[in-house]
């Protein structure tokens, strides 16, 4: 397979806490990787590196795109949708097509529509603001916004906290719908091991300081407490035996 990110010897410490250990994994072309570990384990500072906010402390992550990388390559659904709240969703929507891609109101209003059209939203939710949408619209109108400009690579930070099972079920499958439909790479920061089962190709455990990745079925096998505890306690009794 293609690697689009590699991630090599990276080494983070804050402090007197070392959180990562010299660590290195590939993501590749096309696929729905996700990344789990403990509180302190360094998910969210290990995205915050990948999608080139700020530069490792040591390491280096190299992106194969054709170009060199921006962050303006990456398209990004925080955890709380980060939505402008004084924008309606379509203005949200339009930010990085004016901002950043510079295209002319009607152009960016044409192509906002069109992402609330692809993520599932009514089309009467393009005039409401954040204040007036459920958890579930929330997440849908910010992944609009991410997907914007057509990024090559996706990240989610946990992308389906808040929501109820049934909200949270239908935005895996979107997720994967999208990711198959359009062609883009998935890096998913995760607590929510529904998502992991039902849509991700590969996983990634922080653990140790270490990263260990794999298909979800070798990694649940893994001999280690902290995997053990999570893929095989209650929640795990109906994938896992």
């Amino acid at each position: 397979m293609t690697a689009l990110i590699e991630i090599k010897h990276l080494s983070t410490t804050f402090g007197t806490q070392e959180i990562h250990k010299n660590i290195s994994f590939d993501v590749y072309q096309g696929e729905v990787l996700g990344i789990v570990g403990g509180s302190g384990s360094g998910k969210s500072v290990l995205m915050t590196f990948m999608i080139g906010l700020i530069p490792p402390q040591k390491g280096t992550i190299t992106y194969h795109l054709g170009t060199p990388f921006t962050p303006y390559q990456a398209g990004v659904l925080f955890q709380h949708g980060a939505l402008i709240s004084s924008l309606t969703v379509l203005e949200n929507i339009m930010v990085p097509l004016k901002e950043v891609a510079g295209l002319p109101e009607k152009i960016a209003q044409d192509i906002g529509m069109l992402k609330i059209q692809m993520v599932g939203l009514p089309l009467d939710s393009a005039f409401k603001y954040p204040s007036q949408l459920s958890g579930g619209m929330i997440k849908r109108a910010a992944l609009a916004r991410a997907l914007a400009l057509d990024p090559p690579i996706l990240f989610l930070d946990e992308p389906t906290s808040g929501l109820d099972p049934i909200s949270a079920a239908a935005f895996d499958q979107l997720i994967k719908h999208l990711q198959q439909q359009l062609k883009i790479t998935v890096v998913m920061v995760t607590h929510d091991l529904d998502s992991l089962v039902q849509i991700c190709d590969r996983i990634a455990v922080l653990v140790d300081k270490k990263v260990l990745i794999g298909p979800l079925d070798e990694i649940e096998k893994i001999d280690h407490p902290w995997i053990k505890d999570y893929f095989h306690g209650t929640r795990g009794e109906r994938y896992f035996k």
